[in-house]
């Protein structure tokens, strides 16, 4: 069944590879948030949230956590406004298509600011880009571009400096925020209250009938601290069928 991805920003419903809402991650979205690794990189983390029993059952059902951090910032932030309000595998087949038009398939802020200024209006939409999303990407390349989202400083920010900056960006919400802290930056400690699917997981952790609200989610994840990214992890890959 397909699935809508209805813009990312608080609340939104997402691809299950980051959350765990939906089917099996596939090919530039396993890319993109998925690395596999050989053993857990954080055992730290894993042995602190092992002391809450119920989380303890859903890291022994899913195993090694796999988080990697990734360096392609602009790739990752492009893709994630990319696939607004579009089922996934159509998401995955327009990014490629629009991917091929750069050097090994990696399109920079440069190359995309003078690809869409140069390429005609269907040439454009074949790939995906509306006008909205144009506008989008080439105000991300903008902020690239001008050093207002320095990626040599983005890892000496903290959590919250990080999120003001690409939510700047005309497109990004803090949902898209969360996520690059999580999947891009490795941050320990960032605890998206407004994810469907960690409200989902939250709901299931506790026996609530109903999903939790924001104060009972962070009042259970208080013990989690400071590896909350982990235990959400942990969380949304429990939602997944295992094996």
């Amino acid at each position: 069944m397909a699935t809508r991805v209805a813009g990312y920003g608080q609340g939104r419903r997402i691809p299950h590879n980051i959350c765990g809402i939906f089917g099996k991650p596939i090919g530039y979205f396993r890319d993109m948030w998925y690395r596999d690794a050989s053993k857990s990189a954080w055992i730290e983390a894993i042995t602190h949230l092992e002391m809450d029993a119920d989380l303890a059952k859903v890291i022994e059902r899913v195993g090694p956590c796999v988080l990697q951090a990734r360096k392609d910032y602009f790739v990752v932030l492009c893709l994630a406004i990319f696939n607004q309000q579009i089922a996934l595998k159509t998401a995955e087949t327009l990014f490629k298509r629009f991917s091929a038009n750069f050097p090994s398939r990696r399109p920079t802020p440069a190359s995309v600011v003078a690809y869409i200024n140069s390429a005609d209006e269907a040439t454009l939409r074949h790939c995906g880009l509306s006008r909205q999303k144009r506008a989008y990407i080439l105000d991300l390349a903008g902020h690239f571009l001008s050093g207002k989202i320095n990626t040599r400083k983005l890892r000496g920010m903290t959590d919250d400096e990080v999120a003001e900056a690409l939510m700047s960006v005309k497109g990004i919400g803090r949902w898209t925020a969360e996520m690059f802290l999580i999947f891009s930056l490795n941050r320990p400690d960032v605890f998206p209250v407004d994810d469907l699917g960690l409200r989902r997981a939250m709901k299931g952790l506790i026996l609530s009938r109903d999903y939790p609200s924001t104060t009972r989610m962070l009042r259970r994840a208080k013990a989690w601290q400071p590896w909350r990214t982990i235990a959400t992890w942990y969380l949304w890959r429990g939602l997944e069928p295992i094996g």
